[in-house]
């Protein structure tokens, strides 16, 4: 008795050792199933219009080519994770993409403040990051000069943007005054109001008025009645939508009539909301996008992006669009999911077809593009003019 006893613990043991490793098959089985890309963007906090965007965008690119098979026989699996607009965020979000989730790339986070926060983060583990709109400079490029291995971008930088719209305010507005006002709390802002200041000092203009705030701030008043005493031609504010908006109504409101211009954190749907259509007149900025592009390619996208959400795609969903493309072309390039091979095949990417221009990197992981000059008409952006490098 004792001894079948025994011979029954010993199967009992041996069918659950088996259903255990069945188990474990299964769900390594499933999981070979999936290629997952994580994106660490904004979905809450003050720049979310930027992540849902974005979001929604890889959504729709991966849903694309998932319907033509996937790759390498293989489902493409979005795993989000929210930075909340905050770089501190940005970085735990980072962590438990690449350690916890297992992603083989990720993309974003779209500010430059929190890639550059996260970088150590996905470099550490060997993961690459895409950034479909993070323009400082030190997101692919550290302080000691060199290129970051694993970190790219799917936009032009801040001295390109910068120094195009110092061109247009020059020779198109033919400002001679601007005054700037930056966020002093954004690397992005902070970046591109230097590049404009050099090129347009160069181009022979004047700053009169150099004037900051920070991020969340909602009273302006006392900033633009200073700079509004200055008697600028343009007042140049390269900041985020959030409080861009509160500052175009309230410079409107003390009667500041000059031009405004900023880069392409002004691109949102929610701007016109926060500043009113008609304080919005006269506003322009640059932007890596137009969804009056009529090349096939574009035209497609929005009309899928349209029929997907309602509504016509922003700069950051046309970058993340690309992004997420660029990571399929990469891993198809690769054959494989190793993440080092990822890496490698994207830093060789060279002539890709994507909605907002061709990409090739260079060897500081920077796509050559052009720009586009967006104008506010009574709240709607209208193509004004194409600029390339």
């Amino acid at each position: 008795m004792k001894r079948m006893t025994k011979v029954l613990s010993m199967m009992c043991a041996g069918l659950l050792a088996a259903s255990v490793f069945a188990g474990c098959g299964g769900s390594s089985k499933k999981a070979s199933d999936t290629i997952k890309v994580g994106a660490d963007i904004e979905l809450t906090g003050g720049s979310a219009s930027y992540g849902k965007s974005a979001q929604n965008a890889i959504k729709l690119a991966f849903d694309q080519v998932n319907a033509k098979g996937g790759v390498l026989g293989k489902k493409m699996e979005l795993v989000v994770a929210d930075n909340k607009s905050e770089a501190a965020e940005a970085t735990n979000a980072m962590q438990k993409l690449v350690a916890q989730d297992k992603v083989v790339a990720v993309i974003g986070p779209n500010l430059s403040s929190a890639v550059i926060a996260s970088t150590a983060v996905n470099t550490g583990a060997k993961v690459l990051v895409i950034s479909p709109m993070g323009t400082n400079p030190q997101v692919t490029v550290g302080k000691d000069g060199k290129t970051k291995d694993f970190m790219f971008r799917a936009c032009f930088i801040d001295p390109f943007q910068g120094t195009v719209m110092a061109a247009f305010a020059k020779n198109t507005l033919k400002a001679q005054k601007v005054a700037l006002l930056i966020d002093n709390s954004s690397d992005y802002s902070k970046g591109l109001a230097q590049f404009f200041e050099i090129a347009f000092a160069n181009g022979g203009g004047t700053i009169v008025a150099k004037e900051s705030y920070l991020q969340k701030d909602t009273d302006f008043k006392a900033t633009l009645t200073k700079i509004k005493a200055t008697n600028p031609d343009m007042i140049y504010v390269p900041g985020y939508y959030q409080e861009v908006g509160m500052i175009v109504k309230q410079a409107r409101d003390i009667g500041i009539t000059v031009p405004m211009a900023g880069g392409d954190g002004w691109d949102s749907s929610k701007l016109p909301e926060i500043a009113g259509k008609t304080s919005l007149n006269n506003t322009f900025f640059s932007s890596l996008y137009s969804a009056e592009d009529d090349s096939k390619l574009n035209k497609d996208f929005v009309a899928a992006y349209k029929k997907a959400y309602n509504q016509k795609p922003d700069v950051f969903a046309a970058l993340a669009y690309d992004s997420a493309m660029l990571v399929v072309n990469a891993i198809k390039t690769a054959n494989s999911t190793d993440t080092v091979k990822i890496k490698d095949a994207l830093a060789k990417t060279a002539g890709f077809n994507g909605v907002a221009g061709s990409v090739t990197f260079d060897d500081q992981h920077n796509p050559v593009k052009s720009a586009f000059i967006i104008e506010f008409k009574e709240g709607a952006q209208t193509f004004r003019t194409k600029i390339n490098p």
